[in-house]
């Protein structure tokens, strides 16, 4: 649905959102429900455009800057582990459920 992809809970060792999560009309939701579906230390990797860079000709709407996507994504308990710069356009970051099962 639109709040909830009806996973099962601690179920999922990684989910990989490809230019989706700035689609999401209610992400705090969603990523709450995706969180749950985790099982703990399950890791999330979010690939989006890069909002900090005006060169990359994408919309600002489909674009997330780094700093944005730290909060979000904390705001529904992942934690940020790491970005990598191997994309040209876009982030790589790499967020993880804690252990706390």
């Amino acid at each position: 649905s639109e709040t909830n992809p009806n996973l099962p809970e601690a179920s999922i060792d990684l989910v990989l959102l490809v230019d989706a999560y700035h689609e999401f009309e209610f992400p705090h939701e969603v990523m709450q429900n995706i969180y749950m579906s985790m099982k703990p230390g399950g890791q999330l990797v979010l690939i989006e455009y890069r909002g900090e860079d005006p060169k990359i000709r994408i919309k600002p709407l489909h674009k997330m800057t780094e700093k944005q996507s730290i909060a979000e994504l904390e705001a529904a308990g992942l934690v940020w582990q790491e970005t990598l710069n191997i994309l040209p356009q876009q982030h790589f970051m790499i967020f993880a459920r804690p252990n706390e099962l």
